[in-house]
């Protein structure tokens, strides 16, 4: 009997069609090819890699899930496979395209007008415009109905005042998905970047998502058309919605990273000698590379059901929240045995497992917490809302 694959014990690969296999083999080789080379010193210096904005949307994975509008049109599988493989580079790449994806291109096409979609979602599909979502207040974290950035109705025109914080892509967006307390309820804004009053500064000394742009974005009477408001993203349930893509795409991102750390574990134990034994061959060492292969194949079988309910039209909100969750944890979890497994040698950039077990820690907070995730199941446990 052929030996199973470390990184994929339960041969999820098998599972997989063959578009969804090409597809996820086209995303590694990019990844290998122009995401390795450079992300060491992306980290270091605390820059993303814009240079591979043209080549990400040209192998169609901006929108990847979008039919029309120059999208690729693939499955919710073939999505979370591409954000599995550009983790496994870096957080900071699979941030970038779940943002232009599932939380900008996404709300235009499912809440935007005919004349939006048309406008904005081929030139993000092209990479040739930049969008940012625009929700987390510095006040607000866990709770988005806190909202303190407000539009109000001037004549045809909406005037938005307040600010956003941890925005991705924020620095160098053309569009921002801004929300915004109306009198009518939270609604979603089209701002443009080159709309007098918005101004955008980058987040600087981040120890982890190093190699991402995080932004403080801030509407100063930014005056917006009425034409760049989304007809049908009205209260913060549609604000949630956006979220409940992306959280998807993070089940399958973690586990790229929790491979890639296994991936140097089992390297560096097969060579590393003490005291006259490889550590690969001791039983302590062996439990530990055990367990992070369990949870691995655990957390992607977890990832590839939800994505096929996705497909499907039968995911729930709160299957989303237990895969995000378990994933998360588990890709944290063993990115900091990996570095410990490394001894000294772990704390180095020249390994991967630290700049992974460092992004992990944002990971695990943004896009609903470890707690507001293990507080979702709780309620659909209880029928009781514990926030």
């Amino acid at each position: 009997m052929d030996s199973l694959d470390a990184l994929d014990l339960l041969d999820i690969d098998s599972e997989l069609t063959a578009e969804e296999r090409m597809t996820q083999a086209t995303a590694r080789r990019f990844v290998e090819a122009s995401v390795v080379p450079v992300i060491r010193q992306c980290f270091e210096e605390h820059r993303f890699p814009k240079e591979l904005i043209p080549e990400i949307a040209a192998l169609g994975m901006l929108g990847s899930t979008i039919q029309g509008y120059g999208c690729a049109g693939l499955n919710n599988v073939c999505a979370g496979l591409i954000y599995q493989e550009l983790e496994r580079g870096d957080s900071g790449l699979r941030s970038f395209v779940s943002v232009q994806s599932a939380l900008v291109m996404h709300p235009i096409l499912a809440f935007g007008s005919d004349a939006q979609r048309e406008r904005w979602l081929p030139e993000l599909a092209r990479g040739e415009a930049i969008g940012c979502f625009g929700l987390t207040e510095p006040h607000g974290g866990s709770d988005p109905g806190n909202m303190k950035t407000h539009a109000r109705k001037d004549g045809s025109d909406w005037v938005v005042n307040g600010s956003k914080i941890w925005i991705t892509n924020g620095t160098f967006a053309d569009v921002v998905v801004v929300w915004a307390r109306t009198e009518e309820g939270i609604r979603a804004l089209l701002v443009e970047s080159d709309m007098p009053g918005f101004s955008s500064t980058e987040i600087d000394n981040k120890f982890s998502l190093r190699a991402s742009s995080t932004a403080a974005l801030f509407f100063d009477d930014v005056r917006v058309p009425e034409a760049n408001a989304l007809p049908s993203a009205t209260g913060l349930g549609a604000a949630l919605a956006c979220l409940t893509e992306a959280r998807l795409g993070i089940s399958w991102g973690a586990i790229g990273a929790a491979q890639d750390c296994l991936r140097e574990a089992l390297s560096f134990t097969e060579t590393r000698e003490l005291f006259g034994k490889k550590l690969n061959s001791t039983q302590s060492v062996q439990q530990r590379l055990a367990d992070m292969a369990r949870r691995i194949a655990t957390g992607q079988l977890l990832a590839l059901h939800l994505s096929r309910r996705r497909d499907a039209g039968k995911l729930h909100p709160t299957q989303v929240s237990i895969g995000k969750w378990n994933n998360v944890r588990t890709a944290l979890d063993i990115a900091r045995d990996c570095r410990d497994l490394l001894g000294a040698s772990g704390i180095s950039a020249e390994h991967v497992a630290i700049r992974h077990m460092l992004n992990m820690e944002s990971l695990v907070t943004y896009e609903g917490t470890e707690t507001v995730h293990q507080l979702v199941v709780g309620k659909e446990l209880t029928g009781i809302n514990a926030f």
